[in-house]
């Protein structure tokens, strides 16, 4: 029998090493109770690492700041599995405050409490004390990816993590000679707690990050960097496979190299059929996995990572980060690495949606995709930036109000505690189950002169959606221009991966927009971007059961509530039903930031 949580490690796997103490008392029980089942739920092999979460000194920009990581490291350490294997993650938090880990990408199928939202499925894992995650692999292939999911620590504790293809099994394209993970990442000069803590105080616009990161450095064109900035050496004739994160809190980027062409075989854990493109555009939350061949004259060639925007507040981080794709062999080195000549602008609107609507899935006998034809439920989701109202006009917002975001206008507010526990243990007054199926007004969403009146100020509620198991679930998301700040967001949800099988620009209609819906080979993912303006359906059967986070990757948008959660009841067998929690879960005692203190986001009782 294996305890996968008793070990000391530095964030790499190893060998258990066994080390009874008395604060683990609690996990070795639940364990032992369930190690039957989760015996008979693993798969594959079975992988243990050890994540230590404490404050690390960096030196960034020319200056140096404290930040939380995991084991010293930014970006933090990658995992490493094959498809249906099992992972166990023990976090020791060593930092100020209590933070969750949440496995993006990753289905945990029948297995929400090791999920991570904070409260949505467990409460912050406080400082001073562990917890062990049980991550259950199942059809995901690919790259994915691991964060912190309290507050905005994911802008420092994230990482990747690999999903190789199961033992016996190969990729679906010819078997690359090397591969290096790439991952994005903001910088801020200032500690970002503080600065998510004074914004959401004040009610006003959050704090622009300083600088974007590529595996952790800034690149030539930030000060202070150039001798840092990241470089990926390659031989010539050789292809490269390039598993990339964009964990940047806030902004879509667009990805090139100079001179080399890239072909995009993976999104979100999932195959797609190669698509060669001179450039790829990527959301917060997203992965991808892509070929590039170093079929070029030897020399230094820059890897960018450009900001993407189409809003009208033009308020974001307008740098570009660099890192250098620099052959090996003997040759004279230029001056200056090439630079792309085809990476498109900040504001290149038709380059980012012709990009993403030319996915597919591949849609092979190995890889074959399974479209809901036949759907049960059918929602229509307005996603909104708008305003609550304060008291006295005494926020930093427009007109004195709290700037807020919304899914059919209601802003999401956290409960004290969990929605999984409270649903689970049938504890009432944590959230309603009324989650609207559509806005409670229809009018002319992409209009240019919305104003935020009383047919758009949101209402704050913890409203999840009820879904009985197996029903086969349409989601259409409308993008709104309200207060003139429409843009692109980037929906994730926990617990799924989903068909976007169709997106569009201006006001969806429901007659003619569905039959332009892709249902042969739609890819699957977990991200979908929401257009500026526009619209994306997407399709997925609720076949696993338990409480699943939905919400915009944009971490300022999650935190003004562009959230919900579904509850997806149990079916009628024992493989259709939630498995039991463990014997501990983190208390919801304290919050992530705030201490006992309550956040001005959490739901009042």
């Amino acid at each position: 029998m294996h305890f996968p949580f008793l070990f000391v490690s530095t964030g790499t796997e190893r060998k258990m090493k066994v080390s009874f103490k008395m604060n683990l008392l609690l996990e070795l029980l639940g364990f032992l109770l369930l190690s039957e089942m989760l015996f008979c739920i693993a798969q594959g092999n079975v992988h243990y690492y050890d994540f230590v979460l404490k404050e690390s000194n960096f030196t960034r920009l020319c200056s140096t700041k404290s930040m939380l990581t995991v084991d010293d490291s930014f970006p933090g350490p990658m995992i490493r599995a094959h498809k249906g294997d099992t992972v166990y993650v023990n976090v020791y938090n060593q930092g100020r405050y209590g933070v969750t880990i949440h496995w993006h990408g990753i289905k945990q199928p029948r297995n929400p409490w090791f999920d991570g939202p904070e409260y949505i499925t467990q409460c912050p894992i406080s400082p001073g004390t562990n917890f062990t995650y049980q991550v259950l692999l199942s059809s995901e292939e690919g790259t994915v990816w691991w964060h912190a999911h309290s507050d905005w620590t994911r802008s420092s504790v994230h990482g990747a993590f690999v999903i190789l293809p199961a033992e016996g099994t190969t990729y679906p394209f010819p078997k690359p000679d090397g591969e290096q993970v790439i991952v994005f990442a903001s910088w801020y000069k200032e500690d970002v707690e503080t600065l998510m803590d004074e914004a959401l105080r004040s009610g006003g616009l959050t704090t622009l990050s300083d600088a974007y990161t590529i595996n952790g450095q800034p690149g030539d064109f930030y000060d202070c960097s150039n001798e840092t900035t990241y470089r990926m050496s390659v031989d010539y004739g050789k292809t490269y496979l390039l598993r990339i994160v964009n964990s940047i809190m806030n902004t879509d980027m667009f990805v090139a190299i100079a001179d080399h062409n890239l072909t995009v075989v993976g999104w979100d854990g999932s195959y797609i059929k190669p698509l060669e493109v001179s450039y790829i555009m990527i959301t917060p939350g997203q992965t991808m996995d892509v070929l590039v061949t170093a079929n070029q004259s030897p020399s230094y060639y820059y890897m960018l990572a450009s900001p993407y925007f189409d809003g009208q507040a033009d308020d974001f981080d307008k740098s570009i980060t660099s890192a250098i794709f620099q052959y090996n062999g003997n040759y004279t080195p230029p001056s200056i690495p090439v630079y792309p000549r085809n990476i498109p602008g900040f504001y290149d609107v038709g380059a980012a949606s012709f990009y993403t609507t030319k996915l597919r899935s591949l849609a092979s006998p190995e890889h074959p995709v399974d479209v809901p034809l036949n759907v049960t439920t059918r929602m229509f989701i307005t996603v909104s930036i708008g305003m609550m109202r304060c008291p006295n006009d005494s926020c930093s917002g427009p007109d004195g109000n709290r700037l807020a975001s919304s899914l059919n206008n209601i802003s999401f507010a956290n409960p004290k505690l969990d929605i999984l526990e409270a649903y689970y243990r049938h504890i009432s007054g944590y959230y309603d189950t009324n989650f609207p199926d559509k806005p409670p007004h229809l009018f002319n969403f992409t209009s240019e002169d919305l104003l935020t009146d009383n047919v758009t100020i949101s209402d704050q509620g913890t409203r999840v959606k009820v879904l009985n198991y197996n029903e086969t679930v349409e989601i259409t998301f409308q993008g709104t221009n309200v207060m003139n700040s429409g843009e692109n967001h980037p929906m994730h949800l926990h617990g799924f991966r989903f068909y976007v099988v169709g997106t569009g620009v201006g006001n969806f209609d429901n007659v003619t927009d569905p039959l332009t819906y892709n249902l042969v080979d739609p890819p699957e993912a977990n991200t979908v971007p929401i257009p500026k303006d526009g619209w994306a359906t997407i399709r997925f059967v609720a076949s696993n059961p338990g409480v699943w986070f939905m919400h915009c990757h944009f971490d300022r948008h999650m935190s003004w509530g562009m959230d919900t959660a579904f509850i997806v009841r149990n079916g009628n067998t024992e493989e259709s039903t939630i498995l039991p929690p463990p014997a501990y879960m983190p208390p919801c005692e304290t919050d992530s930031l705030y201490g006992p203190r309550q956040s001005m986001f959490q739901k009042e009782e």
